[in-house]
């Protein structure tokens, strides 16, 4: 069967690739062409364009690419058309990904699937419309979007969270010690603090001068910056200039993996940072200060900004944005981690629990195998 799949960041990148695998291993004949990234090209398929093309996050960066992102729309639409797939499944990426959803569904006809459902429990409710009218199957990696889904008479499948799956499939097979790891990288052998400050520009340049400031004033460990996919070094050395901080791509689980501490801006790493076991502060500048917990408060619809306090529907982690967003209480919180041994411990029991909910490993599995046999009748 042909499979059209649109992703439009890293972390759907790496999921979609997974899912992708999974397919193969159910249809052998599988051929995919995607809006994607490197991980899905390394599976197989045409990348008809990478998501490093279709990055914007904000007001303002989508209104200065506004002509970009309308290109992208009209020439997706008509390269579906063209390509006529069996299926298209859309990952997360909901600005665009409901868009196209609606043309491929009422216009051409074609079953719409989505994998990783766009996080309209947050805000934007409204777009559950949307959702069912174009979306035939709705694949969720979140076990509190089937109670949440449940309410607008929309049924969808937890399959799983993919998460799981790849930090499972890592650690299955990483072997490396820490002291070797140090070696390959260059590092001094201090224990790592992990700076994971996003996937996109404007997170990291919000981000990582903060979690610099905060890295200084632990001597005791050394900081490492996980790299992100498609950002170039050289985005990184105007804020790394002059520092001991070390800027390491394509080993964000080997980091993981070592590190003794993490601050991480909000988004799929605080899942990863929980699953790895590693303390966390969670920190993301947003604007406004303290007027943004006052609007995520009243007009948001959950009670936390991160995946790991949402699965275990408590605080667990510390969520420093908004007015909260200060080196001080950065400091002050990871201070607490360090020296705290109940506080810290208390933490990883949370994790425990998150790790429960979520279930065992094989989402791409799961949810490949639904896709296939609901195509295949």
């Amino acid at each position: 069967m042909k499979y059209y799949l649109i992703v439009g960041e890293a972390s759907g990148d790496l999921h979609a690739s997974n899912l992708m695998s999974a397919l193969k291993e159910k249809d052998p004949d599988a051929d995919f062409r995607f809006f994607g990234g490197d991980l899905m090209q390394q599976v197989g398929g045409t990348l008809v364009k990478h998501y490093r093309e279709m990055a914007f996050m904000g007001i303002v960066p989508v209104l200065m690419h506004l002509r970009t992102i309308l290109h992208n729309m009209d020439f997706c639409r008509s390269d579906i058309r063209k390509y006529a797939p069996d299926v298209v499944i859309l990952v997360d990426y909901p600005g665009f990904n409901l868009k196209i959803a609606r043309y491929v569904k009422s216009v051409l006809q074609i079953p719409v699937y989505y994998y990783i459902s766009p996080k309209i429990w947050a805000w934007k409710q409204y777009r559950i419309k949307e959702i069912r009218r174009y979306v035939d199957r709705m694949f969720c990696i979140l076990p509190f979007e089937t109670d949440f889904y449940k309410r607008f008479d929309y049924q969808v499948d937890y399959v799983g969270n993919p998460s799981v799956d790849s930090v499972d499939a890592f650690r299955r097979s990483y072997t490396c010690s820490f002291e070797s790891f140090a070696s390959e990288t260059g590092l001094d052998g201090r224990p790592l603090l992990a700076l994971v400050a996003g996937s996109r520009r404007q997170e990291i340049k919000d981000n990582l001068p903060v979690m610099m400031e905060v890295a200084c004033a632990f001597p005791q460990l050394q900081p490492v910056i996980a790299g992100a996919p498609g950002i170039e070094p050289e985005f990184y050395a105007k804020y790394t200039a002059g520092s001991d901080v070390r800027l390491l791509f394509g080993k964000t689980y080997e980091i993981m993996e070592h590190a003794s501490y993490a601050l991480v801006t909000s988004g799929t790493a605080t899942l990863e940072t929980c699953l790895f076991g590693v303390p966390q502060v969670v920190c993301y500048k947003t604007p406004g200060g303290y007027l943004a917990n006052w609007v995520f408060k009243h007009f948001f619809h959950v009670p936390y900004i991160s995946l790991v306090n949402l699965v275990a529907g408590e605080e667990v982690v510390q969520e420093l944005f908004g007015g909260r967003f200060t080196k001080a209480s950065i400091v002050r919180e990871l201070g607490r981690l360090i020296n705290d041994n109940a506080y810290r411990s208390a933490m990883k029991n949370g994790y425990d629990e998150v790790l429960h909910a979520l279930g065992a490993p094989g989402a791409a599995l799961r949810a490949a195998g639904l896709i296939y046999e609901s195509l295949s009748h």
